[in-house]
């Protein structure tokens, strides 16, 4: 067990080559949103990019898709035809899926969960989803929901999992709120060698943990960070650091560490008033000049 600190940026973050080109450094998919809620994909978007990665598809249904468009140029937006994901998308995302591989060289990685609802029909196409790739899978938020119906269509996939404490008591019936640190991280390390996954328990004190009983502690971050938005920040920071080939726990723990002390910088200027935007905009005060 260790405690991350700034030397995981230096791990994760090379010097790009000269030669580097597009999609060298990632393609990362984001699916979510929903009629109600359309922030959640450009949030785990907009943190993408600031993390680094070369590109960004976002699926999501039209209101959602149309909306996130017209936040920036840079966000590219599939809009799926309904107001929810439902059985009818999924050979879209399959399609879509299996067309970043070919583009990218198999740099790519999905961010899926945020804002997507918790309707039968979605739970269940977010599971058809989840069973049918083989790309490392940032699941979060809605799609954890989904997980708990069938937590077996992850086994022997690359996943990062993504829950606060009621989150994992839905994955996993098991209660960590108030919990000493000792037994929330014995209870994380059962379920993540159950699940054969990488857990991310967010709270004051970040918990990553593999299916391999690597452990580590992240501590950065702000009470500030209670604010909608920045758990989609953290998603999408992971996905695009998995989206660029880097191994799912170390990237797990440089999220945590990226997007916490991101939030600490942004806390400090705004207190109060801090939004997830804000915390993105922090970003790139964080990471190293590479």
């Amino acid at each position: 067990m260790f405690q991350i600190n700034k030397n995981i940026l230096k791990e994760v973050y090379k010097k790009r080559s000269p030669d580097a080109k597009k999609y060298d450094f990632g393609l990362l998919l984001v699916i979510g949103g929903s009629q109600f809620y359309t922030g959640s994909p450009a949030f785990s978007a907009m943190a993408a990019f600031r993390a680094g990665c070369d590109m960004i598809h976002i699926m999501a249904p039209k209101r959602a898709a149309d909306i996130i468009a017209s936040f920036s140029p840079n966000l590219a937006t599939y809009p799926l035809k309904g107001v929810w994901l439902d059985k009818e998308d999924l050979a879209t995302l399959i399609s879509m899926t299996e067309s970043a591989k070919r583009v990218s060289n198999n740099k790519t990685a999905v961010v899926i969960g945020g804002g997507l609802g918790r309707s039968d029909e979605t739970k269940d196409t977010i599971l058809e989803y989840l069973s049918q790739i083989d790309i490392p899978s940032v699941i979060d938020a809605d799609a954890i929901f989904a997980l708990s119906k069938n937590p077996e269509v992850i086994k022997g996939k690359n996943c990062l999992i993504t829950p606060h404490a009621y989150e994992f008591f839905l994955l996993t019936n098991k209660e960590v709120s108030g919990l000493e640190d000792e037994k929330k991280i014995s209870l994380v390390q059962e379920e993540a060698e159950r699940l054969e996954a990488t857990i991310l328990l967010k709270g004051k004190k970040d918990i990553i943990v593999s299916s391999k009983r690597e452990i580590a502690l992240n501590k950065s971050g702000s009470p500030s960070m209670t604010v909608g938005g920045t758990g989609d920040t953290l998603a999408g920071i992971a996905g695009a650091l998995m989206s660029r080939g880097i191994e799912t726990f170390k990237a797990g723990c440089a999220a945590s560490y990226i997007n916490g002390l991101a939030g600490e910088r942004a806390a400090k200027k705004l207190g109060e008033s801090m939004l997830a935007t804000d915390l993105i905009e922090e970003i790139p005060y964080v990471l190293p000049k590479t």
